[in-house]
C-alpha cells in the first residue's frame, strides 16, 4: 500500500511540474491542482495509511491520527481558493490581451512597440 501512495505521490508531482512549466495559462493552473493534490496525499499519508482503525484517545493498539485529515482538508479549502484566484487572473488577462501565453517577453521582443503608449 505504501507503494502505491508514494508511486501516486510521485506521479502528481511530476504531472504537476511539467504542467507548470508550460506557457499557457491552463497548464499552469492544471499543474498547480495536481501540485497540491500531490502535497495533500503526502499530508494524508504521513498519518500512517491504516484501515478501520479508531482514531486517538480509545485505549486501541493502533489508531490512526486525526492531525493529517485536518491539515488535509484546510489545505483542500486554501488550494480551491488559490485555484479560483489563479483562474480570475488568468481570465483577466486574456480578456485584456487577447492571448493567454504566461510570458510576455516573447511578445514584446517579437513587436518592439506592443508594450508601449503614445504620450504626446
Amino acid at each position: 500500500m505504501e507503494l502505491i501512495v508514494a508511486s501516486a505521490i510521485g506521479i502528481l508531482t511530476a504531472a504537476g511540474l511539467y504542467l507548470v512549466m508550460r506557457f499557457r495559462t491552463f497548464p499552469v493552473i492544471v499543474g498547480t491542482s495536481l501540485l497540491t493534490y500531490a502535497v495533500n496525499v503526502f499530508l494524508f499519508a504521513s498519518g500512517r495509511l491504516v484501515v478501520n482503525r479508531p482514531p486517538i484517545l480509545t485505549g486501541a493498539d493502533t489508531y490512526t491520527d486525526p492531525l493529517p485529515q485536518a491539515l488535509v482538508l484546510t489545505a483542500i479549502v486554501i488550494s480551491f481558493g488559490m485555484t479560483a484566484v489563479a483562474v480570475m487572473i488568468a481570465l483577466g488577462a486574456y480578456l485584456g490581451v487577447g492571448d493567454d501565453r504566461v510570458n510576455a517577453d516573447e511578445r514584446l521582443r517579437d513587436e518592439p512597440d506592443a508594450g508601449r503608449e503614445d504620450r504626446a
